[in-house]
């Protein structure tokens, strides 16, 4: 059909992305950048940690955190395969974007 745009395929885009190795940071970081906003995997870039959720955390509260964290989650794991090995080791792997 023409006009119809299709969602990117993350194994065609992720390869665009030059692996860090130090010294291509600026590169590096816009163009993840740009590709976790395509993934629409972005939120925890672009908005603050949620409080923690706690027995009087309303639903709203929880699907807030939920998305933050699922979004922290998956940027992680997709920023990591752009990493040199060297310096993924490094990474906590509970750390935040």
């Amino acid at each position: 059909m023409a006009g119809v745009v299709q969602p990117a395929n993350v194994s065609d885009i992720r390869f665009d992305i030059p692996e860090l190795k130090g010294d291509n940071y600026k590169v590096w970081k816009e163009r993840v950048l740009l590709h976790l906003g395509w993934m629409d995997i972005d939120y925890t870039i672009r908005k603050d940690e949620p409080p923690a959720l706690t027995n009087t955390s309303t639903a709203v509260d929880m699907t807030l955190y939920e998305r933050w964290e699922r979004s922290n989650r998956l940027s992680m794991m997709f920023i990591k395969t752009r990493i040199y090995d060297g310096i993924r080791g490094s990474i906590n792997q509970h750390e935040k974007v």
